[in-house]
């Protein structure tokens, strides 16, 4: 092995470390790649970034405008109450909607798109049929990522079709994906509807909108905020008095949030800064201060009152939230935001991988996948609404979407299909429907370049060179070979149940899109050594990479529900496993019937 290929190795295994252990960005680990290889010269400076000039990368950063467009559109949502409500109340039959939908919806949308499109309406339908949204979230997701598969749209089957196209190979349409995708969906989605309900926990989880007095209980529980509420009386000496909290700065000098304030026989929720305390009010505060801090405002502990009377009413509800898929927001808190200036709303409490965060909700870097409980008056609600950073959990009930999403949904769909007939290339389809998005109105110019997931694109774009560095120094010719030599006993059947297993395993740890990057060409070399279309074992790849059901870490779409199902990394085990193992007889079979 000379050294092009140790450098290469080494590199791959490298951006790998820093991508499962995240201690680097994505995007600048894909910059990282560009430059080692660059400068190692295992490829030339053209090469390294030819991943920018790629179609792949275009059509990638066009179905993000394109996704966000139908989400904001509210076409998406519309689509998918009409369809959840045909379903009645049987748990079953709501499984099958939602993922159904899920899957439809992902055959034009990126699969965490259609998710979030879909959340507020699975969790609105749920506590109106009283269900726990961990029981239709799980499957909602699943049938999402299953239809990606049935379409090029998806950022893998996009990378591996351009991987196809580098080495010398004719790449996949728009249909290609069709004969293996639908069955692969209709069988994910029936096993979902035997297995779901028996492997699903039941948690009570929060996040849904209070909207009658029963719910209350229920929320409040699940944040767990009866052990993490404090509350504090104003003494008579208390230079708090006739003070607002504005004045008094409230918010920079005490580490403890303003729950309500009980004040005779009155409770006042979610206050502002304008708010005046007065002698003899009863803070309720979301931890207990410290005595330094009480000392501070002659401040004194009191014994608690009942919670149930105090969190949550029609004009102060309770709602949950949780960071949007193109969220900038990671890793930052809400005092780092201002929320509390900014949108008037209270924080109450964080739900994360199965549990509530203890300490100072205010001080908790905020992480993709977080449910976020809120408390506040409803202008303020629809106010962080409109904030693409966030997702409110509550079901919208508006009768009709709104206007301009049917002519939308025309547009799309006409692009779509130009593409898929080959009147148009794929990449200039899918610009000319997200530019019309945009001509339409559906978004603005701005929001079309925040909706965009930069992250993703540089690390696609990164990550792409790794592919003609295997075949720049013979790599992925040699490794093909020794997967040959090793497993041409197994005919090219078993080798394509290697490459998909191996594929999905990649996913686990390092994401679909990286995976498809390595393996692709591996596997198009193997094809090429084998006698077998190359075709075929990149189908297997491309297939494989949404299919990892198994880890939250596999896709971002998996981790966008783990807060708001209250899911633990375990509940993905039991349910993604026997699924992941269905979707690969499913596959093979259709592979061998259609490919091989």
């Amino acid at each position: 092995m000379g050294l092009p290929e140790i450098i290469t190795l080494t590199t791959i295994f490298g951006a790998a470390l820093l991508l499962v252990t995240e201690l680097l960005r994505p995007d600048l680990v894909g910059l990282l790649v560009i430059i080692t290889l660059s400068l190692t010269k295992v490829i030339s400076a053209e090469q390294a970034f030819s991943g920018f000039s790629q179609s792949a990368v275009m059509t990638i950063l066009s179905v993000f405008i394109i996704s966000e467009a139908m989400q904001r559109s509210g076409i998406t949502r519309w689509i998918g109450q009409r369809l959840v409500r045909l379903a009645g109340k049987s748990e079953r039959r709501l499984i099958a909607a939602l993922s159904l939908t899920a899957a439809l919806l992902s055959t034009v949308m990126k699969p965490i798109a259609s998710t979030a499109a879909l959340m507020p309406t699975t969790m609105g339908i749920a506590r109106q049929v009283n269900l726990r949204p961990s029981r239709l979230l799980m499957p909602l997701v699943f049938g999402a990522l299953l239809g990606g598969t049935a379409t090029l749209l998806t950022t893998a089957n996009i990378i591996v079709s351009i991987t196809l196209s580098q080495t010398g190979h004719q790449p996949f349409g728009m249909l290609d994906f069709l004969p293996i995708g639908i069955p692969l969906t209709l069988a994910g989605v029936l096993f979902l509807i035997i297995a779901a309900p028996r492997l699903l926990p039941t948690r009570d989880i929060a996040g849904q909108f209070v909207r009658m007095r029963r719910l209350q209980n229920e929320l409040v529980g699940a944040y767990g905020l009866k052990d993490q509420y404090t509350e504090v009386e104003v003494s008579v000496d208390s230079q708090l008095h006739n003070h607002s909290l504005e004045e008094i700065r409230w918010g920079s000098l005490m580490k403890s949030g303003i729950l309500g304030i009980a004040r005779k026989n009155s409770i006042i929720l979610a206050p502002d800064a304008s708010t005046v305390l007065q002698t003899g009010d009863i803070l309720l505060l979301d931890s207990e201060p410290s005595s330094a801090h009480l000392n501070l405002f002659n401040l004194e502990l009191v014994k608690g009152i009942d919670i149930d009377e105090t969190f949550g009413t029609e004009e102060t509800p309770l709602v949950e939230a949780a960071l949007s898929p193109h969220s900038s927001l990671h890793g930052r808190s809400m005092r780092d935001l201002n929320f509390r200036q900014r949108y008037g709303l209270q924080v109450l409490a964080v739900w994360r991988e199965g549990k509530v965060l203890s300490g100072p909700v205010r001080d908790i870097p905020l992480r993709f996948g977080d449910a976020i409980l809120l408390q506040g008056y409803r202008p303020q609600i629809e106010q962080l609404d409109q904030d693409p950073d966030f997702i409110i959990l509550e079901e919208e009930t508006n009768a009709n979407p709104p206007r301009k999403s049917w002519l939308a949904f025309a547009v799309l769909f006409g692009c779509l299909f130009l593409g898929a007939i080959n009147v148009i290339p794929l990449a200039v389809a899918t610009l000319t429907g997200a530019t019309l998005m945009v001509l339409l109105g559906v978004l603005a110019m701005d929001e079309a370049y925040r909706t965009i997931d930069w992250r993703t694109i540089f690390l696609v774009a990164g990550m792409l060179p790794v592919s003609i560095a295997l075949e720049n120094t013979g790599l992925a010719h040699s490794i093909g070979l020794l997967m040959i030599s090793s497993f041409s006993g197994f005919g090219p059947l078993g080798i394509a149940a290697i490459l998909m297993s191996a594929t999905i395993g990649l996913s686990i740890f390092l994401g679909g899109q990286t995976a498809g990057v390595i393996l692709a060409p591996i596997a198009i070399a193997a094809a090429e050594a084998a006698g077998i279309d190359p075709r075929a074992l990149a189908m297997a790849v491309a297939v494989g990479c949404s299919m990892a059901f198994i880890s939250p870490l596999s896709h971002p779409a998996l981790l966008l529900v783990i807060g708001p199902g209250g899911y633990t990394f375990r509940d993905y085990l039991r349910l993604g496993l026997p699924l992941t193992l269905v979707s690969i007889l499913v596959a093979l079979a259709f592979l061998q019937w259609v490919w091989l």
